[in-house]
């Protein structure tokens, strides 16, 4: 699907989406790159196209000084906007040895437990340079205070929603509950003959 549209047209996509945003810092005084997952139309975008606009808009302005990425996850579904792992690894390896040898930090707001038992499993050996050992799991809004200044970073109002069903349903957290909606039975449907459905 990437190929039907042209490379002007997936820049102008990718910065009207706002994926990438250099903006405030972390509590050591880094600055923060903020990557918003959800945002990031995988399907339509082509991983070279990503990789030169990170190239001319985004490590120069990271510049020699150290920082942290945000990467929020929340909303991010594999068919829609997850680039997959060989993209991500490939856009990582592409970082120029300088920029990613400044970077302190990867806050990993609202992993899945997809995310994590993939990470954990083969992270260290798909992620060169370290970047496992950078990475840091935040599973709530809250948490992330701890470690970036709160008005500083823009976070947008689906991940706070998200935070709020996080907290009246917290088995989701570890991936024991879907975060989509539930099917409303009626009372002609017993749960019983639905179980084998959900």
């Amino acid at each position: 699907m990437s190929s039907q549209i042209s490379e002007a047209d997936q820049e102008l996509l990718r910065h009207k989406l706002d994926i990438f945003k250099i903006r405030g810092k972390d509590k050591q005084g880094h600055k923060i790159l903020r990557i918003i997952g959800k945002f990031f139309p995988a399907r339509l975008l082509i991983v070279e196209v990503v990789k030169k606009y990170l190239e001319e808009h985004i490590f120069p302005r990271l510049g020699k000084r150290r920082f942290s990425v945000l990467y929020v996850h929340t909303g991010v579904q594999r068919s829609d906007n997850f680039p997959g792992i060989s993209g991500l690894r490939w856009i990582y390896e592409a970082i120029p040895v300088n920029v990613r040898d400044n970077l302190q930090t990867v806050y990993f707001l609202h992993p899945g437990l997809q995310a994590r038992l993939f990470l954990a499993t083969f992270g260290r050996f798909l992620f060169s340079g370290g970047l496992y050992g950078k990475l840091r799991y935040v599973s709530r809004v809250d948490y992330l205070w701890e470690h970036v200044k709160r008005k500083e970073v823009e976070i947008p109002e689906f991940v706070y929603n998200h935070d709020e069903d996080l907290e009246y349903r917290p088995m989701m957290d570890y991936g024991l509950e879907s975060d989509h909606p539930r099917v409303s039975l009626s009372p002609s449907v017993s749960s019983y003959s639905m179980r084998c459905i959900s």
